[in-house]
């Protein structure tokens, strides 16, 4: 016997507010992300023997290592524009948002816990890091911006 009970979905957990923060703060970090896959673009130029004409494609794969991939919405509605993108893996303190007029930066690196550092099964399975530049074509009032946590989005 079956029950008609109607099943309730699970409660989702309340959004997380994280404080914006100044773009200069986040300058470091994308200075390093940055130099971190120029290093792996040059790296795999080299082991091509040094053949040009690649270095696109060498560009990306080498953030295609370091790098985890980002999905981004865009949303316009009642006039007030909408970004989720998808953080899933990463907690608030990992993460950093700067917001400018007509750009949002994400960047976020994942804190590496003990298993993570003793190189087992899954510790280079996916890129501890990330970085997001979006430009927007309305202009955003980074003090009236709100920026939530919320389920990994």
């Amino acid at each position: 016997m079956t029950s008609k009970k109607p099943s309730t979905p699970p409660a989702e957990a309340p959004a997380i507010t994280l404080q914006p923060c100044a773009l200069e703060t986040l300058q470091w970090e994308m200075q390093q992300v940055q130099l971190a896959v120029a290093r792996r673009a040059y790296e795999l130029f080299e082991a091509r023997n040094r053949e040009h004409g690649h270095d696109w494609e060498d560009w990306f794969q080498a953030e295609s290592e370091l790098l985890r991939p980002t999905a981004i919405v865009v949303s316009d509605a009642d006039g007030r524009l909408g970004i989720r993108v998808n953080v899933l893996g990463f907690e608030a303190d990992e993460l950093q948002v700067a917001i400018e007029p007509r750009r949002i930066t994400v960047c976020g690196r994942k804190k590496l816990g003990p298993a993570d550092k003793g190189g087992g099964a899954n510790a280079n399975f996916y890129p501890d890091q990330l970085l997001r530049i979006i430009d927007v074509a309305a202009e955003i009032d980074p003090k009236g911006a709100v920026v939530e946590l919320k389920s990994g989005i």
